[in-house]
């Protein structure tokens, strides 16, 4: 599968999500639950952890340690080709969007330019030029052997750890679904997939990408629900479920398959309330294609099949709870 792709100089949109930084009050936690569920944790300068894969030299994500209080979406980075960078400040400039200061911490790196924008709900959004490293082909589909001779399925004894290949997307709660597309589609240049009225709504670049390159849903205000990482399989999204149990992380939902992505689930309950997921064969928007964005029932939102939805699911553990 490729992840480049040359831009297309008519449109002004992020290209993808670069990288996302949160939280949590303990590292050492954080450290267990990411490299059971099959990603490459490297440490960093200052105590920082970064997340990456085994299949891609990418940094997806990095996670602070903040001592003492709950895990917190800390702010979000989009990639953007080099031409675009100064027509976003352009953009910004006629449309009154001011520029903000960078959050503590995020000026550690030494990775060029940046604008840094106020978003939805208060959180702090990055543009910086990068490669492109939201997918541009159909992520890889493996499916078991064609009958033949012997039985089809890989034995369990030959079985190897699941590590996903790339991130998909990521899901943020937000207090205002209509307020929050407004900006990225109306700034960051986003486009609709699919919505559920103003429960939920799923945006792709038109640059290219999953069915979802974020995705928006309501909330008492903003949080991180979940990242999604992509493996090659169903077999794998369920090795992947085994694999966490077998770690300690009992909790969760799936397997199941979405309606809105069509893609095959199972999301992990991480110590802090959000979840991580392994997604196999979601839909693919390419660069120009016109998806037919459609507004569908809320039964329809989260999933085709699979069990009932925990209570706790659509829990925002982000925000305080009223007594």
């Amino acid at each position: 599968m490729s992840f480049s792709h040359f831009a297309d100089s008519n449109l002004l949109a992020v290209h993808s999500v670069d990288e996302f930084v949160f939280s949590v009050p303990d590292l050492v936690v954080a450290r267990h639950f990411y490299e059971n569920f099959g990603l490459n944790v490297r440490d960093e300068e200052d105590g920082w952890l970064s997340l990456y894969t085994y299949h891609h030299s990418h940094r997806w994500g990095r996670i602070v340690h903040d001592a003492g209080n709950p895990k917190r979406l800390r702010w979000l980075t989009f990639g953007v080709y080099p031409q675009d960078f100064r027509r976003f400040a352009q953009l910004f400039a006629e449309r009154n969007v001011p520029l903000i200061t960078p959050p503590a911490g995020a000026g550690r790196d030494a990775l060029g330019d940046a604008l840094w924008v106020q978003g939805p709900d208060g959180l702090p959004i990055q543009l910086r030029v990068a490669a492109k490293c939201s997918p541009s082909g159909f992520g890889p589909r493996e499916f078991p052997p064609a009958p033949g001779l012997g039985g089809r399925a890989k034995p369990r004894s030959k079985q190897q750890r699941v590590q996903p290949r790339h991130l998909s997307h990521v899901l943020m709660f937000t207090a205002d679904v209509d307020k929050a597309r407004e900006f990225y589609e109306g700034i960051l240049g986003l486009r609709l997939s699919d919505r559920s009225g103003s429960l939920i709504a799923f945006l792709h670049t038109p640059h290219g990408s999953d069915h979802h390159l974020i995705a928006l849903a309501k909330s008492g205000g903003g949080g991180l629900h979940h990242t999604s990482w992509c493996v090659p399989s169903i077999d794998e999204v369920g090795q992947g479920a085994q694999q966490m149990v077998r770690a300690g992380y009992r909790e969760g939902w799936g397997l199941g398959r979405h309606v809105l992505g069509s893609n095959y689930f199972y999301y992990v309950r991480d110590p802090w309330g959000s979840y991580a997921e392994y997604s196999f064969d979601i839909d693919y928007i390419a660069a120009g294609q016109e998806w037919p964005a459609g507004d569908h029932p809320a039964e329809d939102s989260l999933y085709a099949w699979g069990p009932d939805v925990p209570e706790e699911f659509v829990f925002n553990a982000e925000i305080t709870v009223p007594a």
